[in-house]
């Protein structure tokens, strides 16, 4: 038996350079007793607790592979409700930091999450359009709201009733009745989506926020409550004769029956609309706990703050305008007269609700959330587009209220994407440079130890020492920074265009840039004589250029500094000798441009990698192909080898990070973690760590263990996740499958017409070659197949699915539907589906000629068919009767007493309604 090659598995450490994720909600928690001073925010799949105060994190609440998109936290700040991308809810205790409790109900991304006032419920609605009521204690799910079309943004409980109410992106919002689960009142006075809603003066008012510059205001009656006050009088009836009377009872048993309970629970009317000065739709509307402040902004950097007033505030104002109106009216009318002036005057929405101020912030909001302080001041924090939290501070009471920064988290990551990063040749330091600043990061602690302020960097490394950083630019600058007093000391114009690429020589005396000016140039490291200082300070000077024909994209020594690879616009590898820079070698092969490439230790390989989304490993003694990969579902955005070994690790746009066998062209792991493109990763010289960055801001720290991998294990785990994939995605393709269900059903067809001539010009029977399909069925016929293919549709998906058909599958639809309900096959499935396609295909269908005939059939078959499903039923219904009464009879026991005493019960009710008849008679 052979030996086989051992590799290490890598495994993820930890996430940092990351403030707060733009999908989810910044929210206020209780923490160590003190409220207004922590704050939770989503960060990836975790959640980070921040110190407002301090400016430090101090809780990492770990959760799934799934990215976090709602949090909420409980009434009484002890747990922490987080939603997730892939529609579960898990309840975090705030004072372990461990996931207690697991919801699994929804099946896309969960949008809102509520408690009830006790807590002891929790609403969660999704993109999934359905809102699940939540039994926090019991661990359990209660019940399931169906309503809504679209994406449900907001839900609320109401304290005094057992109400919901929910918003969604279907224009709507519903009131649910908790008691019998179901929607009583559908607000449609909004023309476009409704983005958020709040219950404010006590719950008498509902004031909703949609796509447009309007607050929506509607007044909320509750009129059980004025039942109660208002009694009703007894009817007097004078006469009355039996036929009254049973019409009487017929028509309160009617009232019973068809009383809605939008009629005895509440109405909702509009009593105005607010104008926002922002123009665009409302991402998040909310009040504060007291009911008084109500905020929201847009997708700009303003939240706008109103004021509620109270009612003794809204009568006090009343009062001066009359006052007013009255001193006005007094002076205009005549001296001689001295009667009383009756003024009469209407208090608006606007004299209700006042704008208090607005708040700035230094960029795009992307959620906030409310507190007052114990000094009574409102607090607002919030979460902004460039990964920043701000908070801010507001005196509402005061006349001209201003607001006041009061503290900010900017170190914990940078404000846009980290373009480079690089290791120190100690490992311990890790640089990452972004659009307009560098960080410093400690990799065991995870710490930013120091922060410069730089151009948009492209490339970087550590220059020998690690004193001092090099970076490349957008613009083509060279820029020379000292890390221990964070001092820019030189920048150098080295392109006309971009500096796309940086490698430093292997005897670490200069280094190789190359740029969108079509050149490549050599530099070397100087002491020159400091200004400022007596002491001398490192500097560079160009020696040598090199210049192409195409815009270079990335350069690499080869270790022993004899070969210099550059990597061309034009898709191809150009290998140069450095001494005199002659061309050596031309690597094409490339569909697109090579982004990425690295040459291994021993100068034997070089990898590259291209925006086709291949890795080809290359032989550099005579630039021969050794292998071509198939290496990412995007394009190749990263390539590195690890130090002393031909295995290599690449990165993608498709969010993966994968580690290959240069030598055996085998794929041995994938590293899963990044929840958007994946732009540069760095491994550390010694090979145990690597560092990657991502669209989602974020940077990732992965670890090699001394676990063994084993890559038929590898392999088996892989076909797993992929066949649960591919099980997963075949219920969703509903439509297609239903078109190649057809399709097939048409060649098979054709080609049976085109079997029987060949059997009728030869005088013989000629086997026919089944269809592997259908033999995988069963050996049933192309119509059956279709039949199969509908009745393994799930019920949900079914209209959806015949809704995205297109009409030149209906009329083949019609006609074997017509000859599966003259076989009595499957009828209500059937009926449910014609039904459906002669309702959205009315016009095209009595239109076609063609289908007149097909439609007359199954006109006539239909009504019979559903005639015998009916007798059908009815006869078995019957029979069910006769069996349960015998049962009864023999064991003297009830079936569905509870119902039985239900019924009764409604008898009772009846009678003293008649003896309350006739005593008023």
């Amino acid at each position: 038996m052979g030996l086989t090659k051992q590799y290490l598995r890598y495994v993820a450490s930890a996430v940092f350079g990351l403030i707060g994720s733009q999908k989810g909600n910044i929210v206020f928690v209780t923490l160590r007793g003190e409220k207004g001073r922590y704050v939770a925010v989503p960060a990836c799949e975790h959640v980070f607790i921040w110190d407002l105060r301090k400016g430090e994190k101090i809780l990492i609440l770990q959760g799934l592979k799934q990215e976090v998109t709602c949090l909420c936290p409980s009434p009484d700040g002890l747990h922490l409700a987080v939603g997730y991308e892939d529609g579960s809810v898990r309840i975090f205790s705030l004072l372990s930091g461990e996931g207690n409790v697991t919801f699994n109900g929804h099946k896309a991304a969960i949008t809102i999450l509520k408690y009830d006032q006790l807590g002891g419920r929790l609403a969660s609605g999704s993109k999934d359009t359905d809102v699940i009521v939540w039994d926090v204690i019991n661990e359990s799910g209660l019940y399931r709201l169906k309503g809504h079309k679209d994406a449900i943004t907001q839900v609320l409980f109401l304290r005094e009733k057992n109400l919901l109410v929910t918003s969604g992106k279907d224009t709507m919002v519903k009131w649910w009745d908790l008691d019998t689960q179901h929607c009583f009142k559908t607000l449609v006075g909004h023309r476009t989506e409704v983005w958020g809603l709040v219950l404010v003066s006590e719950e008498k008012r509902l004031i909703t926020g949609a796509s447009d510059s309007e607050l929506r205001a509607w007044d909320i009656a509750y009129l059980q409550e004025v039942e109660d006050l208002e009694e009703p009088e007894p009817k007097k009836v004078k006469e009355s004769s039996p036929r009254i009377q049973d019409s009487l009872v017929a028509e309160d048993d009617a009232l019973e029956m068809d009383e809605t309970p939008e009629d005895r629970i509440l109405s909702c009317t509009k009593a105005g609309s607010i104008m926002r000065e922002g123009r665009d739709r409302v991402v998040n509307l909310a009040v504060d706990k007291t009911g008084r402040i109500l905020a929201c902004h847009g997708t700009d950097s303003v939240l706008e703050v109103f004021c509620i007033l109270s009612k003794e505030e809204v009568q006090k104002k009343k009062a001066k305008k009359i006052k007013k109106a009255r001193k006005k009216s007094k002076l205009n009318s005549c001296k001689g007269e001295e009667e009383d002036l009756e003024i009469n005057v209407e208090m608006t929405l606007q004299d209700e609700i006042q704008r208090v101020t607005n708040i700035k912030t230094s960029a795009k909001i992307k959620s906030f959330d409310l507190i007052h302080s114990p000094q009574g001041e409102l607090k607002a924090v919030f979460l902004l587009q460039n990964n920043l939290v701000e908070l801010y501070s507001l005196n509402a009471s005061l006349p001209t209220p201003q607001p006041i920064r009061t503290s900010r988290i900017t170190i914990g990551g940078h404000r846009s994407d980290v373009r480079t990063l690089s290791f120190s040749s100690d490992n311990i330091a890790v640089l990452s440079a972004a659009a307009d600043s560098i960080k410093i990061w400690n990799r065991s602690t995870l710490q930013c130890i120091r922060t410069m302020t730089c151009e948009y960097a492209l490339c970087s490394f550590f220059v020998p020492g690690d004193r001092q950083v090099v970076i490349g630019t957008k613009t083509g600058k060279l820029q020379l920074y000292d890390l221990a007093s964070g001092n820019l000391l030189e920048t150098i114009d080295a392109h006309d265009g971009a500096l796309w690429s940086m490698s430093l020589s292997p005897d670490q005396r200069g280094f190789a840039t190359g740029g969108a000016d079509k050149s490549v140039k050599f530099w070397d490291f100087e002491l020159v004589k400091d200004e400022n200082s007596t002491q001398k300070r490192l500097s560079v000077k160009q020696t040598r250029t090199l210049q192409l024909d195409e815009d270079v994209l990335c350069v690499r020594y080869s270790p022993n500094q004899k070969l210099l690879a550059v990597s061309l616009l034009d898709c191809t590898v150009k290998i140069f000798y450095v001494d005199t820079l002659k061309f050596f070698l031309s690597l094409y092969g490339h569909k697109l441009p090579v982004i990425c490439m690295d040459i291994s230790y021993d100068g034997a390989l070089i990898a590259t990698g291209s925006a086709d989304r291949n890795v080809k490993i290359w032989g550099l003694d005579f630039g021969d192909c050794h292998k071509s990969l198939f290496a990412h579902d995007d394009s190749v955005m990263y390539l590195q080898f690890v130090p002393k070994s031909h295995l290599f690790f690449t990165a993608g746009k498709d969010h993966k990070i994968k580690q290959w066998d240069a030598d055996k062209f085998e794929h041995i792991q994938t590293l899963e973690g990044h929840h958007q493109e994946i732009w540069c990763l760095t491994v550390s010289p010694s090979g145990d760590y690597i560092v990657s960055s991502s669209h989602d801001k974020s940077l990732r720290l992965w670890e090699r263990t001394r676990e063994p991998l084993i890559l038929e294990e590898e392999r088996e785990m892989q076909r797993e996740a992929e066949y649960e994939e591919s099980v997963a995605k075949e219920d969703q393709p509903a439509a297609e499958r239903i078109m190649e269900a057809i399709e097939l059903y048409r060649e098979e067809t054709a080609k049976m017409k085109e079997h029987q001539a060949i059997c009728k010009a030869a005088g013989k029977e000629v086997p026919l070659p089944i269809n592997p399909i259908l033999m995988a069925y069963g050996n049933i016929s192309p119509s059956f197949y279709v039949l199969e293919i509908f009745k393994g549709i799930k019920s949900s998906e079914l209209e959806e699915s015949l809704l995205v058909l297109p009409f030149s599958y209906v009329p083949d639809i019609l006609k074997l539907f017509s000859e599966f309900i003259q076989m009595g096959s499957d009828v209500e499935l059937l009926c449910r589906c014609l039904f459906f396609l002669l309702r959205i295909h009315f016009g095209q269908i009595t239109s076609n000629q063609m289908l007149v005939p097909v439609i007359e059939k199954l006109k006539e078959t239909t009504i019979s068919k559903v005639r015998q499903v009916q007798d059908l039923i009815g006869f078995n219904m019957a029979g069910l009767d006769y069996l349960k009464r015998e049962c009864e009879a023999k064991s003297e026991v009830m079936f569905f007493a509870e119902a039985t005493s239900h019924l009764e019960e409604k008898k009772r009710k009846r009678k003293k309604r008649e003896k309350l008849i006739l005593t008023l008679t």
